[in-house]
């Protein structure tokens, strides 16, 4: 039984099926996604079709990332429509063949409207932005819960490990500051898409253009108490 996150997935659906045929996802793995399904890779409704696929095949937990807020919000003003197609919305819509946010299949939205804002174990808090230092998990703000950088956060008072996304790190490479590790390795553009086993530091990446793929086992720096 392991517990494996996956980074910021930005449309990448070849690079995501790479990477879980690379884990072997196994009925008993946890599998926790880390938002940002969508906008700026070439295929948001593949990947999010492929992530509805694996519901059945293990314990899937999906996290909300600050660009499923983005496009709830381009539902509502052409305003906040305008600010999305500008950050990645547009490459979603081609990528389902309509021009209102509106159009998205319900099974998607229900797929986007299901996603949990973090997910909590004994020793970690996964989430897509990042936490403030001395609030408690349950009373988090959503905007800093989706929207806080790496080099803003502080080790968390619960002392547990905090597993993020959302701050794009260079060259495929993670960053571990010891209580917070960051996987968003920039998929979208000619970066990786990086998979996490949070017990024993093994990582699985992939390239969108399937032209990379690698594995290795890392070092995590641990928790911060």
């Amino acid at each position: 039984m392991r517990t494996l996150v996956i980074g910021d997935i930005h449309g990448c659906a070849t690079a995501l099926k790479t990477v879980v045929e690379m884990v072997d996802l196994q009925a008993d793995d946890t599998l926790i996604t880390l938002g940002d399904y969508v906008d700026r890779g070439p295929d948001s409704k593949a990947a999010v079709d492929y992530l509805i696929s694996l519901q059945d095949k293990c314990k899937l937990i999906t996290l909300k990332g600050n660009h499923e807020q983005l496009m709830e919000m381009a539902c509502e003003t052409r305003m906040d429509r305008l600010m999305w197609t500008n950050v990645g919305g547009l490459a979603t819509l081609i990528s389902y063949g309509v021009t209102n946010p509106n159009d998205i299949p319900q099974d998607h939205w229900a797929f986007y409207q299901g996603c949990q804002l973090y997910h909590e174990t004994e020793t970690h808090i996964f989430v897509h932005g990042g936490l403030i230092p001395d609030v408690a998990i349950e009373k988090q703000d959503e905007e800093a819960l989706l929207w806080l950088r790496i080099e803003e956060l502080e080790a968390h008072q619960s002392g547990k490990v905090i597993v993020c996304g959302h701050t794009p790190q260079e060259d495929c490479k993670i960053l571990d500051i010891g209580h917070a590790v960051c996987i968003d390795t920039h998929v979208f553009d000619d970066g990786c898409l990086t998979c996490l086993n949070v017990d024993t530091g093994e990582i699985w990446q992939a390239a969108e253009a399937g032209s990379y793929t690698q594995t290795e086992t890392i070092q995590l720096k641990g928790y911060s108490k």
